[in-house]
């Protein structure tokens, strides 16, 4: 080959190259993750302080970068309807460190008082959202009141309880919310819309706001089949947690009550900001084994991840699942603790306060004991690149 054409084949070389470097960028390259646990540590544990128990642990970042806390406390007795408070616990250095408790609400001695919850970022304005409900199961009480409270300083201080039920506009269900995290839309007509999701019953409900959370409307229902009398293998969607798929859509993956069809979970999509969820936009995922139990997804870098107790019958056997596909397939899984545990809930960093640092974490909380999977609160960071 004469100095011409090597010359010229450089060059169609480097063209090619270039080409295909651009083609890459163009189409974007997909993540590949490795998960690792790095640290764990436990948050809250049962009987401290005369405590009875903690549970439906919400997770979240914060607008400056930090993570957030938050715990129901339940202060004498283990069941769902009883006299609780609500608690966070902040963290400026990726984890390591956790404040003392910062107490934000506190029912008394209602018998059926605060219910948790979800928490929101309004990254837009920098607002914390905390939804809860009050009287969800209606003991010796007859009215269910969905509320938020609303920090501006990053979940330092918390503003006056404001009550959705008095202003919300449409029709739908008093819900209890999550437990999880509501989402803010990135992508699409509804970019910026502010969404949470929850449960009547066995009626799954959202509820969203476009003007940054100064109103609020009831947005998708997915009722059980049928709507009353539910038995075993029953169509009956229960706690839920939503999260916005990169082409816009709303994923929702709910808590299946009464195993229809499969010990797993369901899973709905929503292709308008939350507004409806047709049944022909609503699976099983098989793959997702799952105890009957509140389930948390994150998309995080492209990536879905799922975490749940992954067993079709008890309680147990955390395990971080991730999937390349929006979660058509499910490729990896991670054990997080082989014993009892129970509700969870994942953050990371969103894409403005992502660093060289810090973006390759993930955060999962949850719910843990050697017997009872209610006997702690544990906080473990994941390094999804394999490396410390």
């Amino acid at each position: 080959m004469g100095q011409n054409e090597q010359r010229t084949f450089g060059v169609l070389r480097a063209v090619l190259l270039l080409n295909g470097v651009l083609l890459g960028l163009s189409q974007g390259t997909q993540l590949q993750v490795k998960p690792i646990i790095v640290e764990e540590q436990l948050l809250w544990v049962n009987g401290v302080a005369g405590v009875k128990e903690y549970r439906c642990p919400l997770l979240t970042y914060t607008p400056k970068g930090n993570l957030l806390a938050i715990i129901e406390g339940r202060k004498t007795s283990t069941g769902d309807a009883s006299s609780k408070f609500i608690v966070t616990r902040r963290s400026t250095d990726l984890g390591f460190e956790w404040s003392e408790e910062n107490f934000i609400y506190d029912d008394g001695p209602v018998v059926d008082g605060d219910n948790l919850g979800a928490i929101l970022v309004d990254d837009e304005t920098a607002t914390i959202f905390l939804f809860f409900t009050l009287c969800p199961h209606h003991v010796n009480c007859t009215v269910s009141s969905m509320m938020y409270t609303a920090s501006v300083d990053d979940g330092i201080t918390w503003k006056k309880s404001v009550n959705i039920s008095a202003i919300i506009q449409g029709e739908g269900h008093s819900i209890a919310f999550g437990p999880g995290r509501g989402i803010q839309l990135k992508h699409g007509k509804h970019k910026g819309r502010l969404l949470a999701c929850g449960h009547s019953g066995s009626i799954v409900q959202c509820i969203y706001s476009d003007d940054h959370g100064k109103s609020w409307t009831y947005g998708l229902s997915l009722p059980s089949l049928p709507l009353s009398h539910l038995k075993k293998g029953d169509f009956a969607p229960n706690e839920n947690q939503p999260e916005e798929l990169p082409d816009g859509s709303v994923m929702l993956n709910i808590r299946n009550e009464y195993r229809y069809h499969c010990n797993c979970r369901i899973v709905g999509i929503s292709t308008d900001g939350g507004e409806t969820l047709p049944l022909s936009n609503v699976r099983l995922d098989e793959t997702l084994i799952d105890p009957v139990v509140s389930g948390n997804i994150l998309m995080y870098e492209g990536v879905l991840f799922f975490s749940n107790p992954a067993s079709e019958t008890v309680r147990m056997n955390m395990t971080l699942r991730w999937s390349y596909n929006n979660g058509t397939t499910w490729v990896g899984a991670l054990p997080i603790w082989s014993k009892a545990s129970g509700y969870s809930c994942m953050t990371g960093q969103p894409s403005y306060n992502r660093t060289l640092k810090n973006k390759k974490y993930i955060y999962l909380m949850f719910e843990k004991g050697l017997l009872k999977s209610t006997e702690t609160v544990s906080l473990v960071k994941i390094s999804i690149d394999g490396t410390v």
